[in-house]
C-alpha cells in the first residue's frame, strides 16, 4: 500500500456534533491554516462559508469540505476592505443561513528588515492582517449581537506576544489583534452578551506562505523550528470554536515556552533572538521566484493546498495542545494525586518511606 501523503495527514480529533449543521465563516480559507480548518469543519458536518481572494484555491477548498462530509460555498472578498467583507456576510446569511461562528485566519506579510519594507507594503500588510480581523469581527458582531448568540475565533500566534526580526509588520499586526480582542471581549462581558470571542495562539506552521509571501531576503524563508503541520493548528482553532468559554488557547510547546519566557525574562529573549532570529528563519536555498500575494492572489491558476514545503520537518501532533484543552482535568488529577499521596503519608504516621 502506498504511503499516505503528508497533505492528507490529520491529527486525531474528538468527534462531536457541536458544529453539525452550523454556519461557519472562515477567512483565508483557500490555503494554509484556513484550508486545514475548513477540512476539519467539513468533517464535523458544518455549513462552511469560505472567504478568500484566489478562485482556484477557494474552489478546491469547497470540494475538500464536501468530501469531508460538510457543505462549502465560496465568497470572493478582500478582507482589507470592510464593504467587501460586509457584502460577503450578507450573501452568506441570505444563501446559507444565520452565521453561528466566524473564524478570522486571513493574513499577509513581508519577510524583510523593517528598513527594507516600503510604507505601502507595511500599510498593506497591516490592512490585511490587522484590519482584516477588525472588519471580520465588526461584521460578525453586527449580525450576531441582535440575535445574542455566536462565536468569533481569532487566529493568533506566539508572535502576538513576542516580536521577532524580519517580520515587523506581521508581529505588529498580531500584537494589535490581541489588544483589540481583549477590548472587545470586555465590552461584550460588560453588556452581558452571549456572543463569545476567543483567540488561539499558534506556533510555526508548515503552510505555503513561505513560498508566496513577499520576501526581500537572499535566502528562502522558513518557519522558526520546531514546525507543526497545519492540521495541528486547525484542530486547536476548531476546538476553540466549540469551546469559546476560554479567552485564549495555546498550540504547541514552543508557543507556551515563548510566552512564558517573554513574561519572565524578556531582555534575555531579546538577546537570544538578536543572535539566532535571522538565521533561524531562512534556509540555504534560493528565495522563491514566483509572484507574491501581498497585492494580488497567487492561487488564481494554482491550488497551493494547506501544506508548505517542510513536510519532512513538521510535527503532526502537539501534546501541549491536548494539555491546553484539558487543563482543568489535568489540574484536578494532579491535585487528587497529591492529596492521595498526602493521605498515604499521614496513614503511615507522617513518615515518608516507612
Amino acid at each position: 500500500m502506498a504511503p499516505q501523503s503528508a497533505e492528507n495527514l490529520t491529527t486525531k480529533t474528538e468527534i462531536t456534533d457541536d458544529l453539525r449543521g452550523r454556519v461557519v465563516v472562515v477567512t483565508g480559507a483557500s490555503g494554509g491554516v484556513g484550508r486545514a480548518v475548513v477540512r476539519e469543519l467539513g468533517a464535523k458536518g458544518a455549513k462552511v462559508a469560505l472567504i478568500a481572494r484566489g478562485t482556484t484555491g477557494l474552489g478546491a477548498a469547497a470540494v475538500d469540505v464536501a468530501v469531508a462530509g460538510g457543505s462549502g460555498q465560496v465568497y470572493e472578498a478582500d478582507v482589507a476592505e470592510y464593504d467587501q467583507v460586509r457584502q460577503a456576510a450578507e450573501r452568506i446569511e441570505a444563501e446559507i443561513g444565520p452565521i453561528d461562528v466566524w473564524i478570522n485566519v486571513a493574513f499577509s506579510s513581508v519577510f524583510a528588515r523593517f528598513s527594507d519594507v516600503s510604507p505601502e507594503e507595511f500599510e498593506r500588510t497591516t490592512r490585511v492582517t490587522y484590519l482584516g480581523y477588525v472588519w471580520g469581527t465588526r461584521v460578525a458582531l453586527e449580525l450576531m449581537r441582535p440575535r445574542n448568540r455566536g462565536v468569533i475565533v481569532q487566529t493568533g500566534s506566539a508572535l502576538s506576544y513576542r516580536g521577532i526580526p524580519l517580520q515587523s509588520a506581521y508581529c505588529g499586526a498580531k500584537h494589535a489583534i490581541k489588544g483589540f480582542t481583549e477590548s472587545v471581549r470586555v465590552e461584550l462581558m460588560a453588556a452581558r452578551s452571549n456572543v463569545k470571542i476567543t483567540m488561539v495562539q499558534l506556533p510555526a506552521v508548515n503552510t505555503p506562505q513561505f513560498d508566496w509571501v513577499l520576501s526581500k531576503l537572499r535566502r528562502h524563508p522558513q518557519p522558526v523550528p520546531p514546525i507543526y503541520q497545519p492540521e495541528v493548528a486547525a484542530h486547536g482553532i476548531v476546538y476553540a470554536a466549540e469551546h469559546p468559554e476560554r479567552k485564549e488557547y495555546w498550540v504547541g510547546a514552543t508557543t507556551a515556552a515563548t510566552l512564558v519566557a517573554q513574561r519572565i525574562a524578556p531582555a534575555l529573549v531579546d538577546r537570544y533572538l538578536a543572535r539566532t532570529g535571522v538565521d533561524s528563519q531562512v534556509t540555504d536555498e534560493k528565495p522563491p521566484s514566483g509572484a507574491a500575494n501581498l497585492w494580488e492572489p497567487v492561487d488564481d491558476d494554482r491550488d497551493y493546498g494547506a501544506h508548505g514545503s517542510f513536510d519532512k520537518r513538521s510535527h503532526a501532533r502537539s501534546p501541549q495542545l491536548w494539555l491546553s484543552q484539558h487543563r482543568r482535568a489535568v489540574l484536578l488529577t494532579l491535585v487528587a494525586a497529591a492529596t492521595a499521596t498526602g493521605l498515604a503519608v499521614l496513614g503511615r504516621g507522617g513518615r515518608p518511606g516507612r
